[in-house]
């Protein structure tokens, strides 16, 4: 489920990521990074992978570290909590690469194997086109820098 970008009343917490200035393409609310933090807790670390399905196929979705296999096909936007990094498809960011994401959580069940769905919530992305001021700073950035990381780069 893809929202508009939380209001300015929202806590929106940010790791940058290591290759990049200030300028992130993921952020995280504050509500979502207790749910997170539960479930790191619980589970151990963990990670999201933002798939390219319809409806609720293309909320984020959370899997223990190393139960979802990342390829050559997948990029890495950056780390929505110090060690836990957010997954696309490098052809769904293909569509998104102008887009800042956020993860947020909301009341209700999603589907599929997400590990927030037996805590009766779920993670949705809020997104909001990067300012120009965003756009000016990845642009300046050398190509590797400003280009997420692939499996084999980390």
């Amino acid at each position: 489920m893809i929202s508009p970008e939380p209001g300015a009343d929202d806590s929106v917490v940010s790791f940058a990521p290591t290759r990049t200035s200030a300028v992130t393409r993921v952020a995280i609310t504050d509500a979502a990074a207790d749910v997170l933090q539960g479930l790191v807790s619980r589970h151990g670390a963990v990670m999201f992978h933002q798939s390219g399905g319809c409806c609720d196929g293309s909320s984020p979705r959370c899997y223990p570290l190393g139960e979802f296999r990342v390829g050559a096909a997948d990029v890495m936007l950056g780390r929505v909590f110090p060690d836990t990094a957010f997954w696309m498809s490098a052809d769904q960011f293909e569509y998104w690469r102008h887009t800042h994401l956020t993860v947020d959580v909301t009341p209700g069940r999603g589907s599929g194997f997400s590990l927030e769905a037996p805590e009766g919530v779920r993670f949705i992305i809020r997104s909001r086109l990067f300012t120009d001021a965003e756009a000016a700073v990845l642009k300046r950035l050398p190509p590797h820098a400003e280009a997420p990381i692939r499996p084999d780069e980390r």
